[in-house]
C-alpha cells in the first residue's frame, strides 16, 4: 500500500495544475506528447534489451498504449469541457472498471471485491458539486474513456507480472510501457495538434517538466508496482482515493468553493471501504478461492 498511497499524494496536485495552469491555453495534444516523452527518458537509461522476449515487449508496450497515451488523449480533453471538481468526480467509476476487469482476466467473478469497490463509490459520490455546466455529459463520458483506458492498463499490468517469470526488477522493463505510450501520442498530436498553442511561459514549461519526469515518469511506475501488491480490491479502492485527495489540494490552494462536509462525509467512506477490503474482504475471498481449489 506504500506506493499507492504515495502516488495518490503525488497526483493529488496534478488535476488542478492541469486544469489552472494548462487547459485552455497549452494544445492538449502536446502537452500529451511532452509528458508521455519525459515520462519515457526517465526509464530508457535502465531498459534492457538482451533476454527479454518480444510478447513481453509487446504486452507492455500495449498496457502504456491504454493506461498512459490513450487515458491521456481521454483525460487532457476533459479539462476543456469540466471544472477540475467535475473532472475528479466523475472518476469515482474507475474501481468497478478495475474489478470486472480483473476477474475477466482471471476467468472468474468475485463478488466481494465489487461491493468494495461499490462502497468506494458510493463515498466519492457523496462528494458531489451543485455547478455542472453544459458540457457535462459528454464530459462525462469522456472522462469515462480515461478511467477505462487507466483500468485496463493497470489491471493488465498487474495480470502480466502475476504470469511472466521475471528474473529481472520492473524497472529494467518498464520503458516499454513508456515507449508504448509514445506512440499513441505521436499520432495524436500529429493527428490533431496545433504547434500555435504550445507553452509560453516558464510555469507552463516548468508545469510540463514536473509532469512528466515526475508524477507520470516516477508515478506510473511506482503505482503500477504497487498494483501488483496488493488484491484487486484494495486497487479498486485507491482509486478513489485520489477523488478526496485531488479535491483538498484545489480547495486549500486554489480556494475551490466545494461542501466541505459532503467531502468529509465522503472521504470517511471511502476510507471505510478500504478497511473493510483489508480487515474482511481480503481473507474471506483468499478462504473462497481455497475451497474452489481443493
Amino acid at each position: 500500500m506504500f506506493y499507492l498511497n504515495a502516488v495518490t499524494l503525488l497526483w493529488a496536485f496534478s488535476f488542478s495544475l492541469i486544469g489552472v495552469y494548462l487547459a485552455g491555453q497549452v494544445d492538449s495534444w502536446f502537452s500529451v506528447l511532452m509528458r508521455v516523452a519525459l515520462a519515457s527518458v526517465v526509464f530508457l537509461p535502465f531498459l534492457k534489451f538482451k533476454g527479454i522476449s518480444k510478447t513481453l515487449i509487446g504486452k507492455l508496450m500495449l498496457v502504456g498504449a491504454f493506461q498512459l497515451g490513450l487515458m491521456y488523449c481521454f483525460y487532457y480533453q476533459s479539462f476543456l469541457l469540466l471544472s477540475v471538481p467535475e473532472v475528479l468526480l466523475f472518476t469515482v467509476f474507475t474501481p468497478i472498471y478495475v474489478t470486472l476487469i480483473y476477474d475477466l482476466l482471471k476467468g472468474r467473478f468475485s463478488p466481494w471485491y465489487l461491493l468494495t469497490a461499490l462502497i468506494a463509490v458510493a463515498g466519492a459520490a457523496l462528494i458531489k458539486f451543485s455547478t455542472i455546466n453544459e458540457n457535462f455529459l459528454l464530459g462525462f463520458l469522456v472522462v469515462q474513456g480515461a478511467n477505462l483506458c487507466f483500468a485496463i492498463g493497470q489491471v493488465g499490468y498487474k495480470f502480466i507480472m502475476e504470469k511472466e517469470s521475471l528474473d529481472l526488477p520492473q524497472h529494467t522493463v518498464f520503458g516499454y510501457f513508456y515507449l508504448g505510450a509514445l506512440c499513441v501520442a505521436l499520432v495524436a498530436f500529429a493527428l490533431l495538434g496545433n504547434v500555435n498553442k504550445l507553452p509560453t511561459t516558464d510555469v507552463q514549461w516548468g508545469i510540463l517538466i514536473y509532469l512528466g519526469l515526475i508524477a507520470s515518469g516516477l508515478g506510473y511506475f511506482a503505482w503500477n508496482k504497487g498494483a501488483t501488491m496488493v488484491n484487486a480490491g484494495a486497487l479498486a479502492v485507491m482509486n478513489n482515493a485520489l477523488v478526496p485527495a485531488g479535491l483538498i489540494v484545489n480547495i486549500v490552494i486554489w480556494n475551490r468553493d466545494v461542501d466541505l462536509l459532503r467531502l468529509a462525509v465522503g472521504g470517511g467512506v471511502i476510507l471505510l471501504s478500504l478497511w473493510i477490503n483489508e480487515r474482511w474482504v481480503k481473507a474471506k475471498v483468499e478462504r473462497d478461492y481455497a475451497r474452489a481449489v481443493r
